[in-house]
């Protein structure tokens, strides 16, 4: 069994397509297909079932893939420990983060690593705190920035607390609260809502609120993410949003409220508690860096186990 035919079954269950997996592993298919084919006669059974029209993992390739890919991981990993070792970081390094992470100036922390560390590759993913944490554990991200509620702290994962902030309400320019000097959440139980799904982590900052203070609010409008389609939806006077201070002056077009007795949102940055990668190391030294008031290590608040830089 070779490293190589782990990539090409990988790539082919990406992808659902041994063609496409072909070029993304930049061979031509007759060779990834033969390849796939003696690993299977290795193995003694067929990782995927073919046809005309789609390939589909069998139930011995789901079995398979998982382990693949964590073997792919310990190779990558391996490679990274040893230019660790002679003083050069590389090797991939994937980010996590949530739309309206403020904490850490995410371009200008990518610009210095890259300028360090050119070696590197790095993917980002967009995503909520929740998501990006169970990837963290389950090895799929190296890193991930998060905003949570102030009662609950990550789990399963190393974190270092970067910033605690507070929420504003978020209103058209015409709004009747727009000239409102501050709020209380009894005010704003009166207005219609723009927020997150349910039972998310952006959501539940702002729900956990107004439920402790016997509060109930209408979320007549739910969107996926933080973007300009809230903002829009917002601006069109169809709900007010809650976000973060230091976030939501990045949503032109829009007026901030102060909120008299407002909820706490922290920012997190977390990583794998079973320890993180050269390159995860080096992004941690240069979150810390990056920080508007950049605290060492030895001052920041960290939860659970691992290397930390």
């Amino acid at each position: 069994m070779e490293l190589q035919q782990m990539r090409y079954v990988v790539a082919v269950a990406e992808t659902n397509s041994f063609t496409r997996a072909a070029e993304r592993c930049l061979v031509v298919q007759s060779a990834l297909s033969h390849q796939i084919a003696r690993l299977e006669r290795e193995l003694g059974a067929r990782l995927f079932d073919r046809t005309s029209r789609r390939v589909r993992l069998t139930a011995a390739g789901a079995a398979f893939l998982p382990v693949a890919r964590q073997c792919l991981a310990a190779a990558d990993r391996a490679v990274a420990e040893v230019a660790a070792a002679i003083g050069e970081v590389r090797g991939p390094l994937r980010v996590g983060l949530i739309p309206t992470v403020a904490a850490v100036d995410v371009p200008s922390a990518l610009a210095e690593f890259r300028r360090r560390h050119p070696r590197v590759r790095i993917a980002l993913r967009v995503g909520g705190s929740d998501t990006l944490t169970r990837q963290v554990r389950d090895g799929d991200l190296d890193i991930a920035l998060l905003g949570l509620p102030d009662s609950t702290p990550p789990t399963g994962v190393a974190a270092r607390e970067l910033a605690r902030d507070r929420l504003v309400a978020v209103v058209a320019p015409d709004h009747p609260l727009a000239t409102a000097s501050a709020v209380d959440l009894r005010r704003l139980c009166e207005e219609v809502f723009v927020d997150l799904p349910e039972g998310t982590p952006g959501r539940n900052q702002s729900d956990l609120a107004f439920s402790a203070a016997g509060l109930h609010r209408d979320v007549a409008f739910e969107v996926s993410t933080v973007d300009a389609l809230m903002a829009r939806l917002v601006a069109k006077g169809l709900g007010i949003a809650l976000l973060a201070s230091t976030y939501a002056p990045q949503l032109p077009g829009l007026t901030t409220v102060e909120i008299a007795d407002a909820p706490t949102r922290v920012e997190w940055v977390v990583w794998s508690a079973t320890g993180s990668t050269p390159a995860a190391n080096a992004f941690l030294d240069i979150l810390g860096a990056a920080r508007s008031d950049s605290p060492s290590p030895a001052t920041a608040t960290e939860t659970g186990v691992g290397d930390v830089p």
